[in-house]
């Protein structure tokens, strides 16, 4: 019965861990393909790429993984991984764990007028002022999408990103 019990255990932990490096895997490939249907001022399309994560998360490996063989245009992305908003630099993206999602309000100040996407895991990350903020429905992971909170940091956002996500 334990040795059954354990194999059991042992399973749904394998398979809660391998949900979430998927759903990771999904976050980080959503963020690139963001880049596509974003178009941040001229000045900031020259020189690296950069993506802030604040928090821990499996995302950074996934995000590494993509920088390794992608650019965004003919910028080299950098990955940055911080733990307060006070050390995050100049970057395009923010991306916001969601154990760090009480932080929205904080990393808004912070980049109040920078050119930065804000990209939250909250339920309520829209109204709290994130441009971008995945969620599920239906088991499916999905993004929200603030237009006003986009341009409100002088980004563009392309009317196909608009379609592909739920506007807020």
């Amino acid at each position: 019965m334990k040795k059954t019990l354990f194999i059991l255990l042992v399973l749904i932990t394998y398979q809660v861990n391998y949900a979430t490096a998927q759903n990771e895997k999904f976050k980080a490939l959503f963020m690139y393909n963001f880049t596509k249907y974003l178009e941040w001022p001229e000045g900031d399309r020259q020189g690296e790429f950069v993506i802030t994560v604040l928090g821990d998360s499996k995302i950074v490996d996934e995000l590494k993984i993509i920088a390794q063989k992608k650019k965004v245009g003919f910028q080299s992305i950098v990955i940055k991984q911080v733990q307060t908003p006070d050390q995050i630099t100049k970057s395009h993206m923010v991306y916001i764990t969601e154990n760090k999602s009480n932080q929205i309000n904080n990393v808004k100040a912070r980049l109040s007028t920078s050119t930065t996407v804000i990209i939250a895991d909250d339920t309520n990350g829209i109204s709290k002022g994130a441009g971008i903020n995945y969620i599920v429905q239906g088991g499916k992971p999905l993004f929200e999408i603030s237009k006003n909170n986009v341009e409100e940091h002088n980004i563009k956002v392309g009317a196909d990103l608009l379609s592909l996500g739920i506007q807020r």
